[in-house]
């Protein structure tokens, strides 16, 4: 079947706390023109706390990012794992929750990604190799993009578990080696480039410290969001938007840009926000806030989440953080959307629903839904999990690729390359034969 859209997402598995998890990545391919769709799903052994993925220019090679101190590439076609290695033989940690759980593809077989303190080079043909390029002077870089031109290297910061808030973004200079820590007034974690000019946008990632003051369990705050312009070249804060603690904009995952709107999907708050790029004022909402007769049928999912919910904090000294966190879910209690990514022609909207365990894709602009896929539970891929055990697969962060447009890059990057031999991966059942074609009715 020929698919002409290949939707790559990062899995940590079942739970609340995706930095702690399992790692893996669901492949969903789609055919635009018919409808029809086909998946597979991997978890891989050996590493934690899958959190995103990015394919190279080629969209040959995905790289499955994670905060469990790994570097893992996989082919982008089949989830056979291409190549592995503990970034702990460059540099040591202060906090397991520093890793590399995002990076920019300089070509076809070469990344940069942070490893603790630092920017790494690495050549997916000789990990063993890395280079330590730049200090990268903010606290935990988090979402990595490069800008229009490929000059720039944008990057948001985490909250660090003891040396508290982030309030910062980064700018690597890729000519010159400079790097620019850049002030802001919220921990912004993710971050997109402007599609022509060397501007970027952040959205605020605002959470409280547990009851002793670390970042590592942290809880949802009800606070205003921000969403900021930022020039690349100066670091000047061109234009921002804020939005009242009632609007649903609260703990954003994957972001997405068109040529009109800014684009972030908000786990906690069951949303997705569009931000008009002309007045940076003006905005819309999709929300996908269940209602009681779906979250009635979710019994194995709501017990999962509100069980590691009362783990993470005392519930006794901080009450305050349980009633935040339910006005902020608006009474729906479990986790959203994680994923969004917009097709290149900007025709249709791919969205992953990690509290509902579906897949939806939406007709962009009109956002009306074109299809919406219930995916299977985590027990089919995982058999050492109980059938009692929450079910969801973990969806975070997501990745897009037009396979039509890949193929053809990839024809050109194999030019005079020599393919390395792939490692076996642990597969899932669907890898072990064709994947069922369904179409919508």
């Amino acid at each position: 079947m020929p698919y002409d859209l290949a939707y790559h997402v990062a899995l940590d598995g079942n739970g609340l706390n995706g930095l702690e998890g399992l790692a893996g990545v669901c492949l969903f391919r789609y055919d635009s023109a018919s409808d029809a769709y086909a998946f597979k799903i991997v978890y891989y052994e050996g590493v934690a706390a899958g959190h995103a993925v990015m394919i190279n220019p080629a969209g040959t090679i995905g790289y499955l990012g994670n905060a469990g101190q790994h570097l893992l590439f996989y082919d982008a076609r089949t989830l056979e794992e291409r190549a592995r290695i503990s970034t702990l033989r460059f540099e040591q940690s202060d906090s397991t929750l520093r890793g590399s759980t995002h990076l920019v593809w300089l070509d076809d077989w070469s990344v940069l990604t942070p490893v603790g303190a630092y920017f790494y080079r690495f050549d997916v043909r000789n990990l063993r190799k890395g280079e330590r390029v730049a200090e990268h002077s903010v606290k935990i870089p988090h979402g990595m993009k490069r800008s229009a031109s490929g000059r720039y290297v944008l990057y948001g910061a985490m909250d660090h578990p003891t040396l508290g808030e982030a309030r910062e973004v980064g700018i690597f200079d890729l000519k010159t080696g400079a790097v620019r820590r850049v002030p802001m007034p919220t921990t912004c974690w993710h971050v997109i480039p402007h599609p022509r000019d060397d501007r970027f946008y952040a959205v605020s990632f605002r959470v409280h410290p547990d009851e002793r003051g670390s970042y590592h369990e942290w809880a949802i705050a009800y606070f205003k969001e921000y969403a900021y312009e930022i020039d690349a070249r100066s670091g000047e804060i061109v234009r921002h938007w804020s939005a009242g603690r009632q609007i649903p904009a609260h703990i954003n995952s994957d972001m997405a840009i068109s040529q009109k709107e800014l684009i972030f999907c908000n786990g906690a708050s069951h949303s997705i926000v569009f931000i008009d790029l002309a007045s940076f004022a003006a905005f819309r909402l999709i929300d996908e806030r269940p209602g009681p007769e779906i979250l009635m049928t979710k019994t194995r999912e709501l017990q999962s989440q509100i069980t590691e919910v009362f783990a993470r904090q005392s519930f006794f000294q901080s009450t305050h953080r349980y009633a935040a966190a339910y006005i902020v879910s608006r009474g729906a209690v479990l986790d959203s959307i994680y994923g969004c990514q917009l097709s290149s022609n900007e025709r249709l909207l791919f969205t992953a629903n990690r509290g509902l365990n579906h897949i939806t894709i939406y007709n962009y602009p009109e956002n009306t839904v074109r299809l919406r896929v219930d995916m299977p539970p985590i027990q089919n891929f995982c058999p050492w999990l109980q059938l009692s055990d929450d079910p969801r697969l973990g969806f975070h962060h997501s990745a897009l690729l037009d396979e039509r447009r890949g193929a053809s890059a990839t024809a050109r990057s194999r030019q005079g390359t020599a393919a390395r031999p792939a490692r076996a991966a642990e597969s899932s059942e669907e890898s072990h034969r064709r994947p069922k074609i369904r179409r919508r009715k």
